[in-house]
């Protein structure tokens, strides 16, 4: 069995983070772990506080999952802070994983923060460098490239920026633009472009989550970039189409809707 290790921050709510991540790899029939870097007291409508794990023992966590087990791919999440941003560059580098696909969390779906303002200097020298594949919404886009984006093309050229700060390939989301779902990836060398039909739901909590790690998930399973994108968009749209009505917010979506629907696959079906 392929294996996937999450490094991400906790949502007790359970639609978003580590918990996204390790049910979207269960869904996807892969081995998930986690290293926790962040404990997120969190719902769907608000982040009530954000606690992180120090730094020695984010290093400890990805020693205890490299020593034995090891990773086919590693999907990177919320980095709230310098100091746990510069502890998982600096065992990414010692261990030199393979498919690495990070999402550079920066605000939880209801606006609240989740990065420190400060990081993004420490994010784009440590962390995007590291990227096999980086997923960053318009909003991160924009801060990360410095440069407003208000169409395809500003995609395209906030893609071709981030590449050149490292990132290997980079996937420039449309979710907060209007009309269809355009998602721009920038391969360093081509774009490919990316649309579903916008499901018409607030329930969209976790939907990065999820998008980052079906593509770590599809990365694992030996499958290339533009496939796994393809297949991962597929894979979100379909979770937000049957989004769960869940609390008072931006409610979660459906990571299992497709093996509740169609149960388990054997050799018989």
């Amino acid at each position: 069995m392929k294996t996937v290790l999450s490094i991400a921050g906790s949502d007790c709510s359970g639609g978003a983070g580590i918990e996204a991540d390790l049910k979207t790899f269960s869904a996807h029939g892969v081995y998930g772990m986690c290293v926790i870097v962040s404990v997120v007291a969190e719902n769907t409508s608000r982040v009530i506080d954000i606690q992180d794990i120090t730094p020695d023992m984010i290093e400890k966590q990805i020693d205890a999952v490299f020593e034995d087990i090891g990773a086919d791919a590693v999907k990177v999440g919320m980095l709230s802070s310098p100091e746990c941003m510069k502890a998982v560059a600096r065992k990414l580098k010692q261990y030199k994983p393979q498919n690495v696909v990070i999402d550079p969390v920066m605000y939880a779906k209801n606006g609240c923060p989740l990065m420190n303002p400060d990081a993004v200097g420490t994010l784009i020298k440590e962390i995007i460098p590291l990227a096999f594949v980086l997923t960053p919404n318009i909003p991160e886009a924009e801060k990360i490239s410095g440069i407003k984006i208000e169409g395809a093309e500003d995609m395209e050229r906030a893609a071709r920026l981030i590449n050149a700060m490292g990132a290997q390939n980079v996937i420039v989301k449309g979710g907060h633009a209007a009309g269809n779902a355009l998602d721009v990836l920038f391969d360093g060398r081509e774009f490919h472009r990316f649309t579903a039909d916008r499901v018409k739901t607030k329930n969209t909590h976790g939907t990065g989550c999820t998008f980052s790690s079906a593509i770590a998930s599809n990365l694992a399973l030996g499958r290339d970039i533009i496939t796994s994108v393809r297949l991962s968009k597929r894979y979100v749209t379909t979770a937000i189409e049957h989004a769960l009505p869940l609390g008072h917010g931006c409610g979660p979506t459906h990571h299992f809707y497709e093996l509740y629907k169609n149960g388990l696959k054997t050799e018989e079906n």
